[in-house]
């Protein structure tokens, strides 16, 4: 949750134009990161629940690439894709170790 709020706040200073194409894209890959999460967890089985994670993880790397664009089109400074990319690792090791410890 704190990676998405990290994610609107930057992408708020995104071109205007940019509103329903790279800032909309980054967006929803953010938010799709705890949803997929919190629907994994909702659902009956494990099984179901790694798959959801794995969906969340795909989201994450969508996520990053994204943010290194954003910062090669020069709608972010390197330090703010530092950070997001920082924080996205971090999600990273976690998604991992939730799913790890899933396994059977």
């Amino acid at each position: 949750m704190d990676f998405v709020e990290e994610v609107y706040k930057t992408a708020n200073s995104f071109p205007s134009d940019e509103k329903f194409g790279l800032c909309s894209q980054l967006r929803r890959c953010a938010v799709s990161i705890p949803s997929n999460i919190a629907e994994g967890q909702g659902r009956f089985s494990e099984a179901d629940f790694r798959r959801f994670l794995s969906i969340a993880h795909g989201s994450l790397r969508e996520a990053e690439t994204q943010i290194m664009i954003a910062c090669r089109l020069k709608y972010i400074e390197r330090s703010q894709q530092d950070s997001l990319l920082s924080s996205a690792s971090e999600v990273g090791r976690l998604l991992n170790g939730l799913k790890k410890s899933l396994e059977p």
